[in-house]
């Protein structure tokens, strides 16, 4: 069977202005997983990934311990869905619930999964937001199938977010909407998530995998945003 591995990017720039970066800790995470893959020889002949900056950056630093040069596919699939916006369509119904600015990020997370099930759940105005949960779970869903489309003898890599990697294992596995979320808020950076497909289906091997964190004994490398 084939196999592709999609890694959520490294730890992003929460806080700041523009988010879509990757912090000094996310471009290091990225790099110890570049050096736990070489050293566990597991080589890529093709990677996909999203258009944005955190995507970018994680994949180059992953392909700096790389002993291949794997062909690079842009897909705009594998983009996270615009979480700002779909909290300012929640918080337009219910501005009661607006956060200060220096808020907590625990706060904010519960505010992100409540405006994202009041999303999934089609309760938000449709004409305030820039994408819908079905048109979400659509790109997703062609992404995936262009990347099993692909003849490949090595696996492939994918570099994507959380929430494209939960929508993704919701379609394989089939799970309700709402394990979306859960899995939404436990992926963690630079984590990796492993599956096997040929023209039968898609298997999944192994979820949120951090080994190349885990073995450096500090707990704050380990991220979530």
């Amino acid at each position: 069977m084939a196999e592709f591995y999609i890694v959520r990017h490294g730890q992003a720039s929460f806080g700041a202005e523009n988010y879509d970066k990757l912090s000094d800790l996310g471009h290091q995470q990225a790099k110890w997983l570049g050096d736990y893959f070489r050293r566990k020889n597991i080589n890529f002949d093709r990677v996909f990934r999203g258009d944005m900056v955190r995507h970018k950056e994680t994949m180059e630093g992953i392909l700096t311990y790389a002993n291949n040069n794997p062909t690079e596919n842009i897909d705009l699939g594998f983009n996270e869905f615009d979480f700002q916006n779909i909290v300012d369509a929640y918080l337009s119904l219910h501005p009661e619930q607006t956060l200060a600015a220096d808020s907590e990020p625990a706060l904010f997370y519960r505010l992100l999964k409540q405006s994202m099930l009041s999303w999934s759940l089609n309760k938000l105005p449709t004409e305030s937001l820039n994408e819908t949960w079905g048109d979400f779970k659509t790109r997703v869903s062609k992404a995936l199938d262009a990347v099993c489309d692909t003849q490949s003898k090595l696996p492939i890599l994918i570099v994507s977010s959380g929430g494209v990697i939960s929508m993704l294992l919701s379609l394989v596995l089939e799970l309700k909407t709402h394990y979306v979320m859960e899995l939404n808020m436990q992926v963690r950076n630079t984590s990796f998530t492993h599956f096997y497909f040929n023209k039968n289906g898609i298997r999944l091997s192994s979820f949120n995998n951090i080994p190349h964190l885990e073995n450096l004994h500090k707990p704050d490398v380990i991220t979530f945003s």
